[in-house]
């Protein structure tokens, strides 16, 4: 009687020490494996690629094909390409975009190609001129799409004026420039008599645009103390459009567009 009593006692607990080792393996714990041998580990929370201001899409990138030595954009149409002495675009490049901003020029009236931009950077600039109008800023538009035939009689005129290397620091080299591109434009004001100078950056319409032009998606493109990775001048008046989160982004780090690419990671 007493043997039975301790073999159905035996028997009793393996059945219970028997469920609890099925149960266990069901139980889903941090840091652990589950049944496919993954790490059952909680996920880290990310921002969506869309939403994190250092993701870029890769469209926004430069597509390159060596031509002659020279590293020639083939996206074009591309708001955001990369247009400098180490990036080019073709000699036959002319937006199909192009449109006059409705905005104030130091040459009035007058129909010239330096007055045009590239339809999505015209509507931004005439936003960002009516904004600077409402707060009592009064601003005026130089040049805009300049054509690379027009590029190479300035570079050539300045080259034969200060040389080569001299010019290059002021002028870009044909293919260079962001005004072929139709997404830049030179400003100034009357307080100036209307130059393209260093004094503007003291000016009231030098500085509020300093502060403002992001909100509309330009950036200063070549700001003081970068002269080594621009390879330009400081220009105050010289500004680019890219967008308001790349703007945004580039004005809140002080960065050049060449240390926004840099940094930004293609999604």
């Amino acid at each position: 009687m007493r043997l039975k009593f301790m073999l159905l006692f035996i028997m009793i607990a393996l059945l219970v020490s028997g469920c609890n080792q099925i149960d266990l393996p069901l139980k889903k714990l941090p840091f652990t494996s589950d049944d496919s041998g993954e790490e059952n580990q909680q996920p880290q929370e990310e921002l969506p690629p869309e939403n994190d201001p250092l993701s870029l899409e890769s469209i926004f990138f430069n597509e390159i094909k060596e031509v002659d030595g020279k590293n020639v954009i083939q996206n074009t149409t591309n708001t955001m390409a990369l247009v400098n002495n180490q990036y080019f675009l073709p000699e036959s490049y002319v937006p199909e975009d192009l449109v006059r901003p409705n905005v104030a020029f130091t040459f009035g009236d007058e129909e010239a190609e330096k007055s045009l931009m590239r339809q999505e950077a015209a509507d931004a600039l005439t936003k960002m001129f009516t904004e600077a109008k409402n707060a009592g800023i009064e601003l005026f538009a130089v040049s805009g799409y300049r054509s690379y035939n027009r590029q190479e009689i300035l570079f050539e005129a300045e080259t034969n004026r200060v040389g080569r290397d001299k010019a290059m620091q002021v002028v870009a080299i044909p293919g260079s420039s962001e005004h072929q591109s139709g997404l830049a434009m030179d400003i100034t004001s009357r307080s100036i008599n209307f130059n393209l100078d260093e004094s503007y950056a003291n000016t009231k319409e030098g500085k509020w645009l300093a502060e403002n032009a992001h909100r509309f998606g330009f950036i200063l493109r070549y700001p003081k103390g970068k002269e080594a990775i621009t390879n330009y001048i400081y220009e105050p008046w010289h500004f680019r459009y890219v967008g308001v989160k790349a703007a945004n982004v580039i004005y809140e780090h002080n960065w050049t567009l060449e240390e926004y690419f840099n940094e930004v990671k293609k999604m």
